[in-house]
């Protein structure tokens, strides 16, 4: 099991592939089923139903459950299922399309490598007609009962997030950084950790996480270490029993001193399978190797192999002396532990890689904050609570800028961030290499002329869509204001082909020299309009980049909405059936008709970091139309529902915001 820089992960299988030979190295396929949404969904495209009425039964399923349970728990679905024959022949048939085979495709992280042709073991193909990637026709159990060495190679986010911050180190601080040999005592770091700050720091960044650190307040790579194993299912329940061991409120004690020296690093808790072990070697004179299949016993709940172990787990302790009634203290103490147990060099891994993320940010906050921001470019939800995080930390997120977005988002010293160009719709990736690329060989552009003069030039992916969609996100704001550059866009790019003409017939460009082009700038002015509106920059923000950057519509309510309604962020931790009060602008609408013929609408609400369903039923819909209409600001009441893949709430009361809040 091994991770690599997700970019890179590539260059692994094709190194493995020339080292080990192409016909003894394979992908390997997995199948996907139909599950009970995507059963729902597939048999009424097929009957031809409507695709929202589809939608709002496949949302009554809650996730990880199938037809028959959902049933069974959700009255909502089951009196569905009951009054109307259209979900019920609908449901029916989705019942015996579950677990059939719907696709195959390559495992995420599977590969296979064999000392002889796999092609004389194991049936191979290529996973779709254009790919010629070679996959085994059989799934990863059945490759490991033929005896194949399997292994994943996966493709960890976290260090390309490493690796693309030390880069940007280098580039705008001119430092490299050797993470291999940083201190593991840096106090700014800890002093991060203590204070929960680990908002994009591997394995330490979710709210229970941060709650917990905060409790610790973590002084030494070993509480990092223990902290990664004990934040699973089963194990977490000792982590307050942990905290209070090392901060003195709770006294430390070991059935049988010998247990000290193995159990001391983690205040008298076993918390890694090593530890199982060596309690089996050095109380029980266990070898290593049956110290191991105690573990597996233990681990897997083997009956018959546990009665064989535990016999000689008492047996071996009372050779060294050991009383029996201590034996079996200890083995009744460690075997529910060992359950869950987790592996000390796997967890030692994690907290270093959680280390170096924590140190980077601490120390190199901007760069890290940039690095963090482009691997979730794709996500604007995760994008707009980056952001505000970043605005936490002094950090400014500005939209792109012509002379200093690179691709991605890019660091501009000593605390602001710009949106990269290739963050904008419409522009594709060859028009911003031509525009960087242009901009380091002839340095920054002086005006929307000179841009536009320069860039049509060398590239013809500079059209009106490109152009346009520059201006609108805010690419050109230091040369004029938004709406009149885009009001002007014909006359620019018409400037921009007849330069273009003219240096293909090798004259000069319409501005000639430097002075030249001085001179005829002036004379060549823009139609002056109306400056737009600060709501349409805003919309255009929302177009383009997928999110509001410069403002955001909720920020003059910004004080209402923090003192009377609950974050839309925090609704996911919340206990199904909570009584809430949420506020945000209404960026989506789904109508559908019920079966009695009346409308209900489900409206997708955001707030600055989040956003959220809201189920609007037709009595409630009834009593003000008029209320729910995209982008219009709204603050509703209702109880928290989880039934289907997210939380949503129910609404039962809703208003509008309309004045700033002095005046509400």
């Amino acid at each position: 099991d091994l991770d690599f820089n997700d970019r890179r992960r590539n260059e692994v299988i094709d190194y493995v592939s020339e080292k080990y030979g192409r016909d003894k190295v394979a992908q390997i396929i997995t199948f996907g089923t139909i599950a009970a949404k995507a059963g729902i969904r597939d048999v009424g495209r097929v009957l031809g139903y409507e695709y929202s009425y589809c939608d709002v039964v496949a949302k009554m399923i809650p996730f990880g459950l199938d037809l028959e349970k959902t049933l069974a728990s959700v009255t909502e679905f089951r009196e569905l299922y009951e009054e109307d024959p259209k979900a019920r022949k609908l449901i029916d048939l989705a019942k015996r399309l579950e677990g059939v085979v719907r696709h195959a495709s390559t495992h995420a992280c599977g590969v296979v490598i064999s000392k002889q042709p796999l092609d004389e073991i194991i049936p191979l193909q290529h996973p779709t007609q254009n790919d010629k990637t070679i996959v085994t026709q059989y799934e990863m159990h059945a490759v490991a009962d033929l005896g194949l060495l399997k292994m994943d190679f996966l493709g960890l986010k976290n260090l390309t997030i490493i690796e693309d911050t030390l880069s940007r180190i280098y580039k705008v601080q001119g430092k490299n950084i050797d993470l291999e040999n940083i201190p593991l005592d840096d106090e700014k770091t800890y002093k991060l950790l203590q204070k929960g700050l680990t908002v994009g720091v591997f394995q330490l960044e979710s709210d229970g996480m941060r709650k917990y650190l905060k409790q610790l307040k973590p002084s030494g790579i070993e509480d990092i270490i223990a902290m990664c194993a004990l934040y699973r299912p089963g194990p977490m329940a000792l982590i307050p029993e942990y905290i209070a061991c090392k901060h003195g409120q709770k006294d430390i004690t070991y059935f049988h001193p010998k247990l000290k020296p193995i159990l001391e690093s983690t205040y008298s808790i076993p918390v890694y399978q090593e530890q199982i072990m060596r309690i089996a070697q050095d109380l029980a004179g266990f070898s290593m190797s049956e110290a191991d299949i105690l573990r597996k016993a233990i681990g897997k709940k083997i009956e018959k192999l546990l009665m064989e172990q535990k016999k000689k787990f008492i047996d071996g302790m009372k050779k060294n002396n050991i009383s029996e009634s201590i034996a079996l203290k200890i083995w009744h103490w460690i075997e529910p532990f060992s359950h869950y147990c987790f592996n000390r060099s796997h967890a030692a891994c994690y907290a270093i890689i959680a280390y170096q993320t924590a140190y980077l940010k601490a120390h190199f906050t901007t760069e890290f904050t940039a690095s963090l921001l482009t691997s979730e470019r794709n996500d604007t939800e995760r994008i707009g609570f980056l952001m505000s995080e970043a605005k936490n930390m002094g950090i400014e997120v500005l939209p792109p800028d012509i002379n200093e977005s690179l691709q991605n988002f890019t660091v501009v010293p000593p605390k602001q961030i710009r949106f990269g160009l290739l963050s904008i719709k419409n522009v594709g990736e060859n028009i911003v290499e031509t525009i960087v690329q242009e901009r380091k060989g002839s340095g920054p552009y002086n005006s929307i002329f000179n841009f536009v003069d320069r860039v049509s030039a060398k590239s013809k992916d500079l059209n009106k869509k490109s152009l346009e969609s520059l201006i609108k996100a805010g690419a050109f704001e230091k040369f004029g204001e938004r709406g009149q550059l885009l009001h002007n866009i014909e006359r620019l790019l018409e400037y921009g082909r007849e330069n273009k003409k003219m240096k293909s017939n090798g004259q000069k460009s319409l501005f000639g020299t430097m002075e030249s082009e001085k001179k005829n700038n002036t004379e060549f002015r823009l139609d002056k309009i109306e400056p737009i509106a600060e709501h349409d920059k805003l919309k255009w923000e929302k177009e383009l980049l997928g999110l509001f950057v410069t403002a955001h519509p909720l920020d003059e309510f910004r004080d209402i909405l923090l003192k009377y309604t609950t974050p839309i962020s925090k609704i996911k931790n919340l206990i199904g059936g909570t009584r809430v009060r949420v506020g945000g602008i209404i960026s989506g609408i789904k109508k559908i008709i019920t079966k009695t013929g009346k409308p209900m609408l489900f409206l997708s609400i955001e707030d600055s970091e989040s956003k959220l369903e809201i189920v609007v039923f037709p009595k409630m819909m009834e009593k003000n139309p008029q209320l729910f209409q995209e982008n219009k600001i709204i603050i509703v009441v209702g109880n928290v529902d989880f039934r289907g893949d997210s939380p949503k709430i129910i609404c039962d009361e809703a208003r509008e915001l309309k004045h700033k809040p002095n005046e509400q």
